[in-house]
């Protein structure tokens, strides 16, 4: 089976990696990536020797480098994107060129060639501010910022290709990922790299917007039920189901550090700022049989233990 991951030295991407060359060795990858400001070779050092993995240094932007993977390749894997809501705010082309013409330019090689499967990995923010309740499959996407409308508009494009060209496309949303080897713009890692030079770590608002946490191992092995058993053209939400507060996490690493809430700093809420996000994954856990093996509380302890451990790569 040949695999093409694109975004694999990213956070999840590389972990998605990792995991397939442990538990499937016969499996070969191709993983493209930009190497960005997040992308990061050294989150795959141990498999960079494996006679079943390829690195190429390459935008999925660039449609013609796409097609000579694409025509390589049996199944497809989209991590690829620009996620960062904060960046999106202020450059949001930058998120339509890499979510939307990127994911264009994969589906168009995908259409011309004799793919299995296509996997966009989406997430949870497309469907907006929950209120309450849990959002399911069918729910209406309303994204509230230029990033989560990039990837709503992804989605969008990866359905019409499965719709008008019958392309083999399955499509998942995830929630909040968490886990080690992430790069520290987002919030657990970034508020560790902060504590650890006894600076403060700021919140918007009141600091109660709530985010479902997913640990990232789980949703590897999600992705990896989808990838086997995933019924083409269908979506498939992701989900840890550990709702918190955004200062419940930020009081969970201060306790953690040592640390007290003079620590915490409140900020001018960002513009766009969803409350809620709560997807119901019912459907993977019933029709694949998914469900998280790592408990909530074992696993952020063991993110932050494995970022305490290693304060030279919070500052990448």
């Amino acid at each position: 089976m040949k695999i093409l991951v694109t975004g694999g030295a990213g956070f999840i991407g590389s972990c998605f990696i990792k995991h397939l060359l442990q538990t499937k060795p016969e499996y070969c990858i191709t993983n493209i990536d930009a190497l960005s400001y997040c992308g990061n070779r050294l989150n795959l050092t141990e498999v960079e020797n494996n006679p079943n993995y390829k690195f190429v240094h390459g935008n999925i932007c660039d449609s013609n480098l796409v097609k000579d993977l694409v025509n390589e390749t049996d199944y497809i894997v989209n991590f690829a994107a620009e996620s960062h809501v904060d960046n999106s705010i202020y450059h949001p082309e930058r998120f339509v060129e890499t979510n939307i013409q990127g994911t264009l330019n994969l589906l168009q090689a995908a259409k011309n060639s004799n793919i299995k499967k296509f996997i966009q990995i989406s997430a949870d923010e497309v469907y907006g501010s929950i209120e309450k309740g849990f959002a399911d499959e069918n729910s209406p996407l309303l994204p509230n910022s230029p990033y989560s409308a990039s990837k709503a508009s992804a989605d969008m494009l990866v359905r019409a290709y499965s719709k008008t060209y019958g392309l083999p496309a399955c499509i998942t949303r995830c929630s909040n990922n968490f886990g080690p080897n992430q790069y520290p713009e987002k919030l657990i890692p970034f508020f560790i790299y902060k504590l650890l030079k006894k600076e403060k770590v700021t919140l918007y608002g009141t600091g109660l917007n709530i985010r479902d946490w997913l640990y990232v191992r789980d949703h590897c092995l999600a992705i990896d039920l989808v990838l086997e058993k995933g019924k083409i053209g269908e979506i498939y939400n992701i989900s840890g189901h550990n709702q918190r507060t955004n200062l419940e996490i930020t009081r969970y690493i201060l306790k953690k550090m040592n640390l007290d809430e003079s620590y915490i700093e409140y900020v001018e809420d960002r513009p766009g700022h969803d409350f809620r996000y709560s997807v119901s994954d019912s459907k993977i856990r019933n029709e694949l049989g998914w469900k998280p093996l790592y408990e909530f509380e074992s696993a952020i302890d063991s993110t932050i233990e494995w970022y305490l451990n290693h304060p030279d790569w919070l500052k990448i």
